[in-house]
């Protein structure tokens, strides 16, 4: 059997834009024709198998945190901090400014998180001190960004990761920590301690279909008042 020519995907994409550029067509629109598309050449949806995240055990975490710990590096230790105590994203995590920390209420407001929304995220009164003193360093040397690289420049996305792998490799972990693994480290902890998902929701930055109703109906208040009640038996 022959196989068939196809051209070239951003090729074929430039000749449909061109068709369209007139039209000025928004995202809606595109999504509506492509479908109809899809219907016209009789071209089924495919789904892909999702694969389970890998959630670490509170023994993994505290391995892995106790390197972290050993290395005498505050800002890592404040930044992997961060990241396990509200669960934020990689992508939300270098865009938190200075501005953004509430210490009085233990709050961190996210600016422009996934689906460019705005939520507030809780960490420990615990952690308050600690957090503090990294901002006050962070301002006193001109920065504006919680975490910023020696050059006042707020880290990438692959300079978090490659700090968190260093620590991998050095912890002996059989698998990658990244911040993602942090992030279902908590939420799969909370619920562990009989959080509801409904409780979890206001400062995950998750929403779905089913739960869009009562999300909205919660204030990050109820959702605080859960959290501070178990946080104080987080593994770390």
């Amino acid at each position: 059997m022959d196989e068939i020519k196809r051209t070239p995907v951003g090729q074929k994409a430039k000749l449909i834009a061109k068709t369209l550029r007139a039209e000025k067509p928004d995202y809606d629109y595109l999504r509506e024709l492509f479908r109809h598309l899809r219907r016209e050449l009789q071209v089924e949806v495919t789904h892909h198998s999702k694969k389970l995240p890998i959630v670490p055990t509170e023994a993994e975490i505290q391995k892995y945190y106790e390197v972290v710990w050993k290395a005498r590096k505050m800002n890592h230790v404040v930044m992997i901090k961060t990241l396990l105590y509200t669960g934020v994203r990689v992508s939300e995590l270098i865009k938190i400014k200075l501005s953004e920390l509430d210490f009085d209420r233990c709050q961190i407001r996210i600016t422009e998180g996934k689906g460019k929304k705005d939520r507030i995220v809780p960490f420990p009164n615990d952690f308050k001190e600690i957090l503090a003193m990294h901002a006050h360093g962070v301002q006193a040397k001109g920065g504006s960004h919680l975490f910023e690289s020696s050059w006042k420049k707020p880290y990438t996305d692959r300079g978090i990761r490659k700090i968190l792998a260093i620590y991998t490799k050095a912890a002996g972990m059989e698998y990658s920590i990244s911040p993602h693994t942090l992030r279902h480290f908590l939420f799969t902890w909370l619920k562990k301690q009989g959080i509801d998902d409904a409780m979890i929701q206001p400062y995950s930055g998750h929403e779905s279909r089913q739960s869009l109703e009562i999300y909205s109906k919660l204030s990050i208040g109820d959702a605080q008042v859960e959290y501070d009640n178990v946080i104080e038996k987080f593994p770390i």
